[in-house]
């Protein structure tokens, strides 16, 4: 069996609204630009055919790894665990050793985007703050150096 893929159920939403315009649009748009590519100038030695062909082959892998992530999904929410102990799906509050505070969301690895503070439950910062409860403080081995969080609050 697969690892589950841990999703929120906005995140499931958004990958199975990818995967049905894969399947639907997109599908078809390249295998008309395939076959007018055929009819222009065969098959050997033409670009535009050529570019077509691995557009589809892109297309037709990211439905595959769309089809696994969506069918081990294991829904997530900040409700999934113990209000008092960071896990997949809590919103941390962190403050560093300089004061600065920070906010987390832990999540999959299928929807971090830590521009927008959502951080994969494998990624540095998310493994080190698991299982921790307010007033611990986690250690983060960073490309930077050793990094320690306070943890503040757990929603």
């Amino acid at each position: 069996m697969s690892q589950p893929t841990y999703l929120t159920p906005e995140g499931l939403v958004t990958l199975k609204a990818e995967l049905e315009s894969l399947r639907t649009q997109r599908r078809q748009a390249v295998a008309e630009r395939i076959q007018k590519a055929k009819e222009i100038g065969g098959t050997v030695d033409n670009a535009e055919y050529d570019e077509a062909k691995n557009e589809q082959a892109f297309i037709e892998g990211r439905i595959m790894t769309l089809d696994s992530l969506i069918n081990n999904a294991e829904i997530i929410s900040s409700k999934s665990g113990p209000s008092d102990v960071v896990h997949i799906g809590s919103v941390v509050t962190v403050v560093n050793q300089k004061g600065k505070k920070g906010k987390y969301t832990i999540i999959g690895s299928a929807e971090a985007d830590p521009a927008q503070g959502k951080i994969s439950n494998v990624s540095p910062i998310g493994q080190a703050l698991l299982g921790k409860r307010v007033g611990d403080v986690a250690e983060v081995n960073a490309p930077a150096g050793k990094l320690k969080l306070e943890v503040v609050s757990i929603g």
